[in-house]
């Protein structure tokens, strides 16, 4: 039975991912198609002959935010207001291919699968955090347990977001695209979604920021070529 308490919230955990997966997969089959935009077909299939594959499937997905996603089930989204950007030129055909790059570096890299396993582990330890600190610090406990285990999602997700950047990277100078466009779309990405991150510490964040994801970018194409 003591086995119970850390069995418990790994099987809730599991649960819950599988049930955010399924609902995620119906909410993009429901609002997305496939892209089918012959200006961007140039730099898709040369991320394609990259791979030595046929075509890089992609598709769009009907929500105004600016933003890419790879799902659970490899596939590769981009949004509407991504799209939008590029048609209104203020984003580059180069530059929506490291996006797509990037996320099919999720995909290879198995990051899906990853964060669901991060997250059972991390659920069942935030259960036990939560029990043993709120045994000894009454109110505080539970919410400290929280917030450690916060930090520790946003570092993983941060290194996850390393990895695929490194993989859009290699993927696009393999391309002959380079990574110049990868950079270019850091540094309007800010701008462009009218965000705030750089006022926000790194270590509370699930993503890197720009600037630190440009010179991770800029020492591996230094390496690289």
């Amino acid at each position: 039975m003591r086995y119970l308490i850390f069995v418990l919230p790994i099987l809730y955990a599991l649960a819950m991912w599988h049930f955010s997966s399924w609902r995620l997969r119906r909410e993009l089959d429901a609002k997305s198609t496939e892209l089918a935009d012959p200006a961007l077909k140039p730099v898709t299939d040369k991320l394609a002959k990259a791979l030595d594959i046929p075509r890089v499937r992609v598709f769009v997905y009907e929500i105004p935010q600016i933003n890419g996603l790879a799902t659970p089930d490899g596939r590769i989204f981009i949004t509407r207001g991504f799209l939008q950007k590029f048609r209104s030129g203020e984003v580059s055909g180069e530059e929506i291919a490291s996006v797509i790059a990037h996320e099919m570096g999720h995909v290879a890299l198995g990051h899906s699968r990853r964060r669901m396993i991060d997250f059972s582990g991390q659920n069942a330890l935030r259960m036990l955090l939560m029990g043993i600190l709120g045994r000894f610090i009454p109110v505080i406990g539970p919410w400290l347990a929280n917030t450690l285990l916060s930090l520790l999602a946003a570092k993983l997700s941060r290194r996850d977001e390393y990895e695929a950047d490194a993989y859009a990277t290699a993927l696009l100078l393999k391309a002959g695209i380079g990574a110049d466009p990868q950079i270019s779309l850091f540094q309007k990405l800010e701008r462009l979604s009218g965000g705030n991150a750089n006022q926000i510490p790194s270590w509370l964040l699930s993503h890197p920021k720009a600037d630190e994801r440009i010179a991770a970018i800029r020492d591996n194409t230094a390496k690289w070529t």
